[in-house]
């Protein structure tokens, strides 16, 4: 007669090995507390080595690989406790933070949408799946799930900071403000900066730079050198045609990165609209000496035309229109340089030729179309 127990929870043997396990898995999620990365494998692998399905141990190495940054070995430890233990919400979460980490937000929302039928009133759980939703640009169940947040808590600054970004994306920039808003109100001065640079982005956007004005002088007041706030500030006088007041910015950002071409070509602009032509040359010669830049080709030119020098400047438009066929702004220099030469029929001409290459609808090529027409 077999007199061995069926049940091995029954065997006091058993029972210390298990108790031995779980003391060691403990073990090394307190050296992973503590960063002891070397000691919590040692612990973890000796968990494995005897019970090479169990869960504690599998999400311990996947915690300690996720930790030291080697997301491809965390997921396949999650993956083999999901595996053996498919409900597993610890693994779930790593595995889902694992693929946040690398990027690949499709593969973290099937496994966090595995998450959310276990437990789907974890705020943080909520937050990062919407995150990542609004990653891959799935505008409604992204919005669905902040908006979950917010009624499980009203005030939840990770889904007021989610909807902005997520309204900002979709050019919503009305509905973007508004959650903003709700976040500055709610946290006043101890704002997170980038909450200000992005309520003066919306106006930027909306082109109210008057009101965009105020949020980036504070985020200025808070770092001097911002880059997102000297930029906006920049950009908002741009747009206000202040442009003595957007070089102080613009030259700011210069200090920190003298060679940021863009901004170059930004300072170019800016003399050039207070008709400081030889300053402006200067930059925009030094924007394309660092690389070539379309914006830069385009305000020499004009200032060419400015000069009268129109065969350097119909030169410079006709090769940035060879690389560019679309480009509004250069075709209707290039017309302005035949028609300020008193060649009507050479404007029109180039006009026509760029609307039936382009099939272009502009309304402003139409309106000098007929313009140049009437003075035929």
């Amino acid at each position: 007669m077999d007199t061995k127990d069926p049940d091995p929870g029954n065997d006091p043997g058993h029972n210390h090995d298990q108790e031995q396990l779980a003391l060691l898995s403990q073990q090394g999620y307190q050296y992973l507390r503590e960063n002891m990365t070397r000691e919590a494998q040692k612990r973890f692998e000796e968990v494995l080595a005897a019970e090479p399905h169990n869960n504690y141990a599998l999400v311990g190495m996947g915690d300690l690989c996720r930790k030291e940054r080697r997301f491809k070995e965390a997921v396949t430890h999650y993956q083999r406790c999901l595996t053996h233990h498919p409900e597993n919400n610890y693994a779930l979460f790593g595995l889902a933070e694992s693929y946040r980490s690398m990027k690949q937000f499709n593969r973290a929302t099937e496994v966090w949408e595995r998450y959310l039928k276990h437990d789907n009133e974890n705020v943080t759980v909520l937050t990062r799946v919407a995150d990542a939703y609004r990653k891959t640009r799935t505008f409604e169940r992204s919005r669905e799930l902040y908006l979950r947040v917010l009624e499980l808590e009203p005030d939840n600054s990770y889904a007021l900071i989610g909807l902005g970004h997520l309204h900002y994306d979709f050019s919503d920039y009305e509905k973007a403000l508004g959650f903003w808003e709700r976040m500055y109100q709610k946290s006043g001065n101890a704002v997170d900066i980038r909450v200000l640079t992005s309520l003066g982005n919306c106006h930027r956007k909306m082109k109210t730079f008057e009101a965009g004005v105020p949020y980036f002088e504070n985020a200025l007041k808070r770092e001097p050198y911002n880059f997102f706030a000297l930029y906006g500030l920049a950009d908002c006088f741009r747009g206000m045609r202040r442009p003595e007041k957007s070089l102080i910015y613009w030259k700011r950002i210069l200090e920190m990165d003298p060679e940021n071409k863009v901004i170059l070509t930004r300072v170019g602009d800016a003399y050039r609209t207070q008709d400081e032509l030889d300053q402006a040359e200067g930059f925009y010669r030094q924007a394309l000496n660092v690389q070539y830049d379309s914006y830069a080709v385009l305000g020499l030119a004009i200032i060419h035309r400015k000069r009268k020098e129109y065969t350097e400047a119909i030169r410079g438009l006709e090769q940035l229109l060879d690389s560019e066929p679309e480009g509004h702004r250069a075709v209707l220099e290039l017309a302005a340089c035949y028609e300020e030469q008193g060649k009507i029929p050479e404007a029109l001409a180039v006009l026509s030729r760029f609307v039936q290459q382009t099939h272009s609808p502009s309304r402003t090529v139409q309106n000098r179309i007929a313009e140049l027409k009437s003075r035929l």
